[in-house]
């Protein structure tokens, strides 16, 4: 094989970049902040508009790249945030803009007309861009309770899981998998996307939010096993959305699951459920097929420490053992990190 050419000296000198190069690399860094807080429609006063600010008082015209990378982004475009929270972006990037004193831009002003024309929904749309670029989109319902269930939205330990998945696919891959209390599918849809499971199953026993999982699913290319013909080719990962109520469901419905690795996310917000929870767990170690190995993680967001404890009260009273596991290191989703997340392993003491 033939070496590369020495190059000449003055070609192997690091130049440092220009002032032009660091702003530009420092833009497109504000441009992807702003792209996956705007899609995922995290907190408005979160976004980072004091570096926004500063940015436009060195040149005012960035206002329209982030307008390109938010409001006018094919996947807004598509399927786009609620109605309040565009005109509430757009207000605040209008606001922003005016304080350099340059002159008023059309495309903005335009982009707020049509979002104060659009009509108000229940349901809106995030989406939640993965390592590789591309989304994960949910229809979500705008508001934190309705149809009396808390399952209509995406809580911080689903996002939690789904980035703690990401970093050990390893324990995902080519596993069969059931997500108890899936809500609306982020957990399972990001795992399904980026760690390929062979086969994975979404759960919950509200009607609404099964409709609503299913339909998400959907939207993200996945087809249900059973809308699967023999024709069909089998896709790398097989996936279904089932009704399991945990009050209810007999061992040999969850033999039929087959799972060897169960996993759950904000499960534990409710003491009345905290037993249920733990029951239907000590039965799928029970019902688990002879030379087979369960594995079970669980995120819960601690928002009550007397809950959680009472949590880890019941397992040990239904023989399940816990051990808490490391936190992934790399933050890829926009959600509030001050929330405390923890992970625990399940393990059945025989």
């Amino acid at each position: 094989m033939r070496c590369a050419e020495r190059q000449p000296l003055a070609m192997c000198c690091w130049m440092e970049p220009s002032s032009d190069e660091v702003m530009d690399a420092v833009q497109a860094g504000l441009c992807d902040t702003f792209q996956r807080d705007f899609l995922c429609c995290r907190r408005i006063g979160s976004l980072p508009w004091k570096d926004l600010e500063h940015q436009l008082s060195i040149r005012p015209s960035f206002v329209l790249r982030i307008l390109e990378q938010t409001i006018n982004h094919p996947v807004s475009q598509k399927y786009p945030p609620s109605s309040q929270y565009r005109r509430l972006f757009l207000s605040e990037l209008i606001k922003k803009h005016e304080r350099t004193g340059a002159e008023p831009l059309d495309d903005i002003y335009t982009a707020f007309a049509e979002v104060l024309n659009s009509e108000d929904n229940t349901l809106c749309y995030k989406s939640y861009c993965l390592p590789t670029g591309d989304p994960v989109t949910l229809a979500e319902n705008v508001a934190i309770i309705s149809e009396g269930t808390t399952g209509l939205v995406t809580w911080e330990a689903a996002l939690f899981l789904a980035e703690w998945a990401i970093e050990n696919n390893g324990l995902f891959n080519n596993r069969t998998i059931l997500e108890l209390g899936s809500g609306i599918g982020l957990t399972g849809l990001v795992i399904c996307r980026s760690c390929s499971p062979r086969r994975y199953t979404f759960s919950d026993s509200h009607q609404k939010v099964l409709q609503q999982l299913k339909e998400n699913v959907l939207l993200n290319g996945f087809v249900l096993s059973e809308e699967l013909s023999d024709t069909s080719k089998t896709p790398t990962t097989v996936v279904s959305v089932t009704e399991l109520d945990w009050e209810s469901v007999t061992e040999q419905e969850l033999v039929a699951l087959d799972a060897d690795l169960v996993i759950a996310s904000d499960v534990v917000y409710d003491p009345d459920i905290l037993a249920s929870f733990s029951k239907v767990v000590k039965k799928l170690f029970c019902c688990t097929k002879a030379g087979n190995k369960l594995e079970v993680i669980v995120a819960s967001t601690i928002r009550n420490p007397e809950t959680y404890s009472l949590f880890q009260t019941t397992l040990d009273d239904c023989g399940l053992s816990w051990q808490v596991l490391p936190d992934h290191k790399n933050n890829i989703f926009a959600y509030d990190k001050n929330c405390t997340v923890q992970i625990l392993k399940l393990t059945f003491k025989v």
